[in-house]
């Protein structure tokens, strides 16, 4: 317990999430994106033979892990998870079990998540990874077949344009082949992994969620596993996207439904999160400008900490691996508010 207190403490983190889909900006041939822009190859139903021509283009020449770190740290946040694969089954980080990743598909060559956990430790953070653990549309068998596409971003959970016979799918090879070994990769090859952020368990059998946290486990005993990795493993709540609770009790159950999560519980470390976007996107959009104010950030994240629940506040950055002057802006505003109130 004395390991892990640290996120009781924390109060406060950044959300990064990063990929092809930063490259689109929520934009595909004319076609705007859902408001979840990081959804637009499902909404847009975008090839795959497409997508790789997005990998062989990636080229973030802007990214420095060492200012998005030290962005972090100037606006009092303890703690950043980036998304080291997220639906569409590109990867921020090398990877032997599959080479669809930033390092040997893409021109920039470069292992990303390698780089921010090193900058993270520089300045004091603890680190974080956000990983799509069921769906994955650039694999056949990847999952959310068996879900119907109510509610989605998009037009299936799962690749149906690319892969439309559901009878032809099984998830197991997916689990198998990519997501356990790229997991065991992450665990092992980043040092202190301090939370994995797992995320849309419709297609996880119980066995599965339960092999997942105790990969994790195995290699990262004080990784703190969130409640979306399904099935009810997990240590700590997170609660729906851009969740702001007006009351909250940890003896009772949060209102909240991830599908295939069973025996949902409150924390058994009384640790809770709230993840929120500063526009309507996770991912990089080009065209939505509904920003929040400094001040909306600043007194959601004193109702939260008030009630017990951490802040991870989501920024996603364009392609060029720079954050939108917008989200700086709002974050440092934020962060003056806060130093003058105290």
């Amino acid at each position: 317990m004395e390991q892990i207190k640290w996120f009781k403490e924390a109060k406060y983190g950044l959300m990064l999430h990063f990929g092809l889909y930063s490259m689109l900006g929520g934009v595909y041939k004319g076609q705007r994106s859902d408001y979840y822009s990081e959804w637009i190859q499902s909404y847009c139903a975008i090839p795959n033979s497409e997508m790789e021509k997005l990998a062989k283009a990636f080229n973030p020449i802007y990214f420095d892990a060492e200012e998005w770190a030290r962005f972090a740290y100037d606006c009092g946040m303890k703690y950043i998870v980036i998304t080291t694969k997220h639906h569409d089954g590109f990867a921020l980080f090398k990877s032997e079990a599959d080479s669809y990743n930033c390092h040997d598909f893409s021109p920039f060559g470069r292992d990303i998540i390698k780089e921010l956990s090193d900058a993270c430790r520089k300045y004091g953070l603890k680190f974080g990874i956000y990983y799509s653990q069921d769906l994955d549309w650039h694999e056949k068998n990847g999952g959310g077949y068996l879900t119907e596409p109510v509610g989605c971003a998009g037009v299936s959970w799962d690749n149906s344009w690319d892969f439309p016979n559901k009878d032809e799918k099984n998830f197991e090879i997916t689990f198998r082949n990519k997501i356990l070994p790229q997991i065991e990769e992450i665990m092992t090859k980043y040092g202190e992994i301090s939370l994995a952020w797992f995320d849309m368990p419709l297609t996880l059998t119980s066995e599965q969620s339960e092999e997942i946290y105790n990969l994790v486990k195995k290699h990262q005993p004080s990784c703190l596993v969130n409640s979306r990795l399904g099935n009810g493993k997990y240590d700590y709540v997170s609660l729906g996207d851009n969740e702001i609770p007006s009351e909250f009790s940890e003896a009772n159950d949060v209102e909240i439904d991830y599908n295939s999560i069973e025996g949902f519980k409150p924390s058994p470390y009384g640790f809770y999160e709230s993840a929120c976007t500063l526009n309507d996107s996770w991912g990089y959009s080009s065209w939505n400008h509904n920003w929040k104010s400094a001040e909306t950030i600043y007194e959601n994240k004193k109702r939260l900490n008030g009630l017990g629940i951490n802040y991870l506040i989501n920024i996603g950055p364009d392609h060029l691996g720079r954050f939108p002057v917008e989200a700086q802006e709002i974050l440092k505003g934020a962060r003056e508010l806060e130093k003058n109130n105290k």
